[in-house]
Order: C-alpha cells, then structure tokens, then sequence
C-alpha cells in the first residue's frame, strides 16, 4: 500500500523542505562507530527500528528519564542517506530513532518495553500501511550488554504463550546511525494535524490494540 508514501508523508516531506531546510533538529555528526552516544556524562543511547519514525519518537520522548530522540536511518550500506533514498528501498536502511536515556531514571529493559508494545513484531519488512525492507522492525543492540537484554526480552514474549505467530523482529548489532533531515525531527509536534492523520489512516492504533490491547502504545 502506498497510501504513507505518495500521500501524506512524501507530500508533507516536499512542502516544508523548504520552508524547514535551515531547521537542525539533530544536533551533532553522525554515529560512525555504533557505539553510544551521550549527550551528557552517564547518559546511554538506544537504537530501535519500527516502521515510520514519525510514530516512534512520540512514545518515548513522554517516558520519564529519556532525555531526547532522533529520527534516523541504520542498518544499510549506503553512506549519508537521504530520505528519498531510504523511502524509495534499496539502501538497507530501516527508519530508526535514536534514544538518549539517564539510566539511573530509566533502564533499557523499560525501553525495550516500549518499543515491543508500539510495534508489530509479527510483519515482515512492514508496518502497518508501509511496506519494504525500510520499515522492518529491528533492536539495533550497541555493545554485549544492549544485545543480552534485548534477546531476553524477545524470549520473554516468545515464551510467555500470548501469541500464535513468530516474532520476526530483528536483533543485530549497532552500525553508524544517520540522523534524518531536520523537517523529519518531532514531526508529530510540528505538523499534528498531518500526522494524526497520516497515523490513523495508516492504521497503526487500530493494529497496536489488537496485539497489546489497552497496554500497547
């Protein structure tokens, strides 16, 4: 379905290039090792793929502890994307966002929470209306400890005999994270009106209700 694409988000996307070009809501060069990286001294970072970034950031910018987020591109070959290039497939970059998080306010296990409970873990290579590689759900796991917790927690909902279908999230490790353009940064706050309708329409709450029920996004 290319409702997401030609529709409101690549439409949006155009119309406020312009008008939001000189906006640099991603602040710093990208990550080109992986590694976390703090904002502050004892701050961490978490990497999490999960359909339209638009709709991931709003989640966990209200959880207490986590100190910003950043829509992205990871786990593709292609240096500095674009987001025409992204969207467009090919690249092997999924939309991601990138979390920094006080750990001793919130723990990556609680983020990891998060992240199973506003996502559809059972899709392949789609969310909801978006369909491609680009928008496969993915844990990208920076360093031994990251990858440990979030394998766990996989196991946890595997075991826990709530669900009929595998769960085909990814769990690999971290590669060099490319911030989005800035017009791409808390779009949900900047265009609410667009993205309300671009997330209902896109069917997301519907979806995320009837594999969480009230206790998903």
């Amino acid at each position: 379905m290319k409702f997401s694409r030609i529709g409101v988000r690549q439409a949006a996307s155009v119309g406020l290039l312009l008008s939001l070009f000189a906006i640099n809501a991603c602040a710093g060069p990208a990550d080109q090792t992986g590694a976390p990286v703090a904002a502050d001294p004892g701050t961490q970072s978490a990497i999490f793929a999960g359909g339209c970034f638009w709709c991931m950031e709003p989640p966990f910018d209200k959880l207490a502890g986590v100190i910003s987020t950043t829509s992205g591109y990871t786990g593709g070959t292609l240096p500095n994307p674009t987001y025409e290039q992204v969207s467009a497939g090919g690249t092997g970059h999924a939309e991601s966002i990138k979390v920094v998080f006080d750990p001793a306010k919130v723990s990556y296990t609680q983020l990891l929470d998060v992240y199973w409970h506003n996502v559809d873990p059972f899709a392949i290579d789609q969310q909801f209306c978006d369909h491609g590689d680009q928008y496969r759900t993915a844990i990208f796991a920076q360093g031994p400890e990251q990858m440990r917790l979030a394998e766990a927690s996989k196991q946890a909902l595997e075991a826990s005999g709530k669900f009929d279908k595998p769960i085909v999230t990814q769990i690999v490790p971290a590669s060099t994270f490319y911030p989005a353009e800035g017009y791409h940064q808390d779009y949900y706050q900047k265009n609410p009106v667009r993205y309300k309708f671009y997330r209902y329409n896109c069917g997301r709450d519907a979806r995320l209700e009837q594999i969480w029920g009230s206790s998903g996004h």
